[in-house]
Parts: C-alpha cells; sequence; structure tokens
C-alpha cells in the first residue's frame, strides 16, 4: 500500500503489540476490533502505517486466543507478518523482534513500534521521528506535559499531597524507533532482571542508552476509553481531508 513511486527511500519495519483485551473499554471484544470510521481499529492503524512510503512490512503480534483477526479483509496482506504476543507489552514486542531477527533484511536493523491503539498517526509525525536514522541514535515521539501535575498521597489516593513542576516533563507517545538490535538485547536483559518496562524506551533507558523527544501532534491519541473513539474518527477524516488538499492537481 506504500507509495513505490520513490524506491530509494530507505524502508522501515514496524512492530505492532496487540494481544491485550483493553478492559477499561467495557466492550464484549477486544478494543482493537471496535468498528472506527467503516472498519476496525486496528486496521486502520495498520493501513495508516502501511500507506507511509517509508514503511513495507509490519509485524502484528496478538493473543493465541485471538478470534477476530482472520476474519479481518487484512488478515491476508503480504506486507504484515503476524506472530503469537505475550502476556506483557514487552512479551509482544521481543516476540516481533524475533521474527524480524529470523527474516533480517535491510528495512529491519532499525524498527518502529506502534499502539495497536493509535490510529490517527500522520505521515509527517512518521517523517520527523524517521529522521532519526540519519543521527544514530534513536527517540519516541512525545508531547511536553501542559497542565498541572498532581501527585496523590500514598496514604489517601483520593487526596492531592502536592503539585508537580510540569518543567521537562513529557508525555511519551508512539511509534518509538530504535536499532533492532539494541532494543532486542534491553528488553532481553529488563525482562531477565525483572525490571519494569512500560514501553520500549524505558528498556533503553534502564540499559544506560540515549533516548531523543521528538514532539508529536496532539491528535495522535491513544483510544482507551468509549469516548476516544468519536474523537479519533474525527481525527481521522480531518487527516483525510487535508492530505486530499494537499495532492496536486
Amino acid at each position: 500500500m506504500n507509495d513505490a513511486s520513490q524506491p530509494n527511500l530507505r524502508q522501515f519495519s514496524v512492530i505492532v503489540p496487540a494481544a491485550g483485551i483493553g478492559r477499561r473499554m467495557g466492550a464484549n471484544c477486544p478494543k482493537q476490533y471496535l468498528p472506527l470510521a467503516g472498519k476496525t481499529l486496528l486496521e486502520c492503524t495498520l493501513e495508516r502505517l502501511i500507506s507511509h512510503n517509508q514503511i513495507n512490512h509490519i509485524v502484528l503480534a496478538i493473543s493465541p486466543e485471538d478470534e477476530y483477526f482472520p476474519q479481518l479483509p487484512i488478515a491476508n496482506a503480504d506486507w504484515l507478518t503476524v506472530v503469537k504476543g505475550g502476556k506483557e507489552r514487552a512479551d509482544s514486542v521481543l516476540a516481533g523482534l524475533e521474527a524480524l531477527n529470523a527474516e533480517y533484511n535491510e528495512s529491519s536493523d532499525w524498527v518502529l513500534v506502534h499502539d495497536a491503539a493509535r490510529p490517527c498517526i500522520t505521515h509527517s509525525d512518521l517523517d520527523k521521528l524517521l529522521a532519526l536514522y540519519e543521527t544514530g541514535i534513536g527517540g519516541i515521539l512525545s508531547m511536553p506535559v501542559r497542565d498541572t501535575m498532581k501527585r496523590a498521597s500514598a496514604e489517601h489516593p483520593n487526596l492531592v499531597s502536592h503539585s508537580e513542576a510540569r518543567a521537562h516533563l513529557w508525555h511519551a507517545l508512539t511509534p518509538q524507533f530504535f536499532p533492532r538490535q539494541a532494543l532486542h538485547d534491553a528488553l532481553k536483559k529488563a525482562l531477565v532482571q525483572g525490571l519494569s518496562i512500560t514501553d520500549e524506551a524505558s528498556a533503553i533507558e534502564l540499559m544506560g542508552g540515549s533516548v531523543k523527544l521528538v514532539e508529536g501532534l496532539t491528535s495522535n491519541i491513544k483510544v482507551t476509553h468509549p469516548e476516544d473513539l468519536g474523537l479519533a474518527e474525527f481525527y481521522l477524516q480531518h487527516h483525510s481531508s487535508r492530505t486530499q488538499m494537499e495532492k496536486p492537481a
């Protein structure tokens, strides 16, 4: 699905962990299969990624008990590799990395990892993140914290203990983009040591690696609660309209 009119552009692979069930949505199926813009949330995310002109392969990690994905039209896409995900995000990402290791090619020496529930990623944000390849240092899409941050009391979780200074604080988003082997080794070591891994960047950080912050758009939301679906559909329609306006006549 990506644009083959620019064959000299370097190509990259993406790992999408999608083995979770999204309990906070309160739905009768995993949230990645909820309807969005005439498709499923997962389809919107995958198609958004593969339509970028520097992405040619996606590794999707799903639950071994997933009964929904094989029914989707996208399930047999030639640009997609499906692997069994694990209990935790890090397990699923590691399974994706090991699949890339097994079929290693130039497009997987660096990899992106993207949340299945972030369907509104823009090509402009992907462009900025992929530019890190030339620097040799990986990084993440992120947003500076703009709201006042409150620390809850340990004894009384519904009471404020104090306000946190928001200077130098950032929200971590996805995709996250790192050298394949460095990310594989960092995740493997962190899991063996029983360390807490909240995202790919945290594994790199725990191993002493550097992570660059790349400011992204606020529209790159993660669908977590039912009301997020309506907002995601609005952003998808907005991005689609802008893309059509920017196409040359």
